[in-house]
């Protein structure tokens, strides 16, 4: 009989620890859930400023262009001939 109650006394401390490292995990997990939620977050917004700079790189481009420099006169005229193109479009939807 004292088998029995060592086999049991055995497997409720196993038990035990397995619920505590259950705890310990799942407090973890959360916490990494966390992290990654604000990791998304930030990401996101990092990418929106990416768009951000990358549209401002191009309006300088353009300005530049205006004022002379040669470096980027054919991305300026194709962007205007692109502005033109819709400015037509818009007009032509106008007119119906």
């Amino acid at each position: 009989m004292s088998e029995i109650t060592e086999i049991v006394d055995n497997l409720e401390n196993r038990i035990s620890k397995l619920l505590h490292k259950y705890d310990v995990m799942k407090q973890a997990n959360e916490s990494l859930q966390q992290e990654l939620a604000s990791v998304k977050a930030e990401y996101g917004k990092l990418e929106g400023d990416l768009e951000t700079s990358k549209e401002q790189i191009q309006s300088l481009k353009a300005a530049n262009a205006m004022l002379g420099s040669t470096d980027h006169k054919r991305e300026t005229k194709l962007k205007i001939n692109s502005l033109i193109r819709e400015i037509d479009q818009c007009i032509v939807q106008l007119s119906e």
